[in-house]
């Protein structure tokens, strides 16, 4: 609604019901969750059977928290380590593209950037089981014909990164160019002007205007490659990530941990997504 038109009590009324009953549809699953992993059951479900910390502190054996669960532990650990890969990863490559894609021209240039974005409309299935698919007949026809097994081809943790990346560096590249389209070279060329080198000028004045980007874009590549689990479940080896840990637990019958664990990851998910929001309102500072 645009507020300087004047609009009927009832659409008014109309339009915060509506405003209401989406964000109580958006954060109904997600409060639920939160509070049954302080639910005294042994079940993650309804009913209500009293307030507990077990499920985040105690030890067990009967039961066994959030802090002593190595299962979900080494997920985390896991999850962390890939996703640190895949954020670094994704960031260098994005802002090499966006510089490519935002200020040189070459012939060809639309058909490469529309050919950049294709892993965002392909599903995670597929795009899961089509790297698995040419990295593992990469892979066997290496070993048969030089006799050398490359085991960063087969099923496990690099795999698991350069699957992620592939898709994840696409959005990189469109926050950071996003960015980059609104830089004024005039002051890349005032610091060439002044006496310093192509590198130095980029790296002072260039990469300086694009922090609030490279900030932002990591934070997005961190999450998504944290939370990813389409993809991700085609590629991973015997070191589980923690949603492929957290979805067998699911599958085998869990305990309420499982909310405990996605508690945190809502907490961690906000603090991260809130840098990247702080950081936007600096690159807005004069």
């Amino acid at each position: 609604m645009i507020p300087s038109i004047p609009q009927a009590a009832y659409a008014r009324r109309l339009y915060a019901t509506y405003v209401g009953a989406f964000f109580l549809y958006l954060f109904a699953p997600l409060a639920v969750v939160a509070v049954l992993g302080f639910n005294d059951s042994l079940f993650p479900a309804l009913p209500w059977e009293g307030f507990t910390l077990d499920w985040f502190l105690s030890p067990g054996p009967r039961r066994v928290g959030l802090l002593h669960d190595q299962g979900l532990l080494r997920g985390m650990v896991t999850s962390a380590q890939v996703a640190l890969w895949v954020a670094g990863l994704s960031v260098a490559v994005g802002t090499c593209n966006a510089f490519l894609f935002e200020q040189e021209e070459f012939p060809l240039k639309q058909a490469l950037y529309a050919l950049a974005l294709t892993p965002l409309v392909i599903p995670g299935v597929i795009l899961g089981i089509s790297i698995l698919l040419f990295s593992s007949t990469v892979a066997g026809a290496i070993e048969h014909w030089i006799g050398v097994e490359v085991e960063a081809l087969r099923p496990g943790l690099p795999l698991v990164v350069l699957g992620q990346f592939s898709f994840i560096t696409t959005l990189a590249t469109l926050i950071i160019s996003a960015r980059l389209r609104k830089f004024d070279r005039s002051l890349e060329e005032a610091a060439l002007n002044l006496g310093a080198s192509r590198a130095v000028a980029i790296w002072t004045v260039t990469l300086r205007f694009l922090r609030p980007a490279l900030l932002g874009a990591a934070a997005v590549a961190f999450l998504m490659s944290f939370e990813n689990f389409n993809t991700t479940l085609f590629l991973v080896g015997s070191d589980a990530t923690l949603p492929i840990t957290m979805f067998i637990s699911v599958r085998d019958g869990s305990t309420p941990v499982i909310n405990a664990v996605s508690l945190l990851l809502m907490v961690g998910s906000a603090g991260i997504g809130l840098i990247g929001i702080f950081s936007g309102f600096e690159g807005k500072r004069p």
